[in-house]
Order: C-alpha cells, then sequence, then structure tokens
C-alpha cells in the first residue's frame, strides 16, 4: 500500500455510486405506468360528465313545476334542439377551447301497436368501430295528449277516444353513446 488516502477515496466513491444507482431504483420503479386496465377510470369520467348533462336537461327551467327541455324536446321530436342543448352542456369546460366529447342518442319507447321502437334523436358524428363508447340514459314521462304535438311527428300511442280518461303519458327512456375523438 501506497497511501492509505487513495484508498479512503475509492471506498467513498464506490458508497456514492451504490447509493446513486439505489436512487435511481428507487426512481425508476416508483413511476407509474398507464396500462389498458385503467381505461375504466376514464370511461367512468366520461360516463359522469354525460349523466350529468341529461339529468340537468331532465329540470324544468327556473325550478318550476313544468315540463323539463328534454320532456319537450322529445315530444316535438326536436333532434337539432336536443344537439344544441345536450352539445353544449357536454363540451362545456375552462380552459381554451371545448371538449372533444361526441354523442349518438335515441328514444326508446312502446310504439302505437304495442311494439317497442327506438327512434334516433340527434348524434355529433357517426360511430365508427374504433371508438370506446359508454353508455348513459334517462327515463322521461311524456304527454301525446297535447294539442300542440303536430301528429306526424308525434312518436307516442295516442288515447283512444277523445272522450275516454286516458292521461296519455307514456314513458320513454333517452338512451346516448358517448365517447372522445
Amino acid at each position: 500500500m501506497v497511501n492509505s488516502d487513495g484508498q479512503l477515496f475509492t471506498i467513498e466513491a464506490i458508497a456514492a455510486s451504490l447509493i446513486m444507482m439505489a436512487t435511481v431504483f428507487i426512481v425508476v420503479n416508483t413511476t407509474s405506468v398507464y396500462t389498458p386496465g385503467d381505461t375504466h377510470i376514464n370511461d367512468m369520467q366520461l360516463e359522469v360528465i354525460g349523466s350529468d348533462a341529461l339529468k340537468a336537461m331532465n329540470y324544468p327551467d327556473n325550478g318550476t313545476i313544468g315540463k323539463s327541455p328534454l320532456i319537450i324536446i322529445v315530444e316535438n321530436g326536436d333532434g337539432d334542439a336536443f344537439y344544441t342543448l345536450f352539445n353544449k352542456s357536454l363540451n362545456n369546460r375552462m380552459g381554451t377551447g371545448p371538449d372533444t366529447i361526441q354523442f349518438m342518442a335515441n328514444v326508446t319507447y312502446v310504439n302505437r301497436t304495442g311494439m317497442i321502437n327506438s327512434t334516433p334523436l340527434n348524434m355529433s358524428r357517426p360511430l365508427y368501430g374504433g371508438e370506446h363508447a359508454v353508455h348513459i340514459s334517462q327515463w322521461i314521462i311524456v304527454d301525446s295528449w297535447n294539442d300542440h304535438l303536430v301528429p306526424a311527428r308525434n312518436i307516442f300511442p295516442e288515447c283512444p277516444g277523445s272522450g275516454s280518461s286516458c292521461s296519455g303519458k307514456h314513458a320513454a327512456l333517452v338512451e346516448v353513446l358517448l365517447w372522445r375523438d
């Protein structure tokens, strides 16, 4: 041995390199990797956004007892109004631009012949095979016995005869598929 100072620097360098290697090992093992199993989190967030937007459309304006905008839209078969209102509440966010959530909506009901039928309400764009969509729905009660409904646009069953005690109220299910671009 020539000098004990050289051995001390060598031992110190080895210890420092072991500490640095242990630090790198800990840092690399604590990073999270996005796996396909975590996609359910995005689906749940998308489902909550869509469900909240649809429920908000099903509340009457200004807290009155009247009909909600969603019921009025379905009774009148006004797909353009549905698109405008739903898209506005669905893709509204803070920041630089709107969100990119796409949707396809339809109404399921029992038609005039007693068969279950589904009528398209509106869509932002067609759903292709590559997108992963989530499903939301909202039950509503529609009134098909109104003077303002145009018979050609009224898809719900009519009451038998004008003098009957039928109320003309029918349950309908508004279903929406949501996906992100």
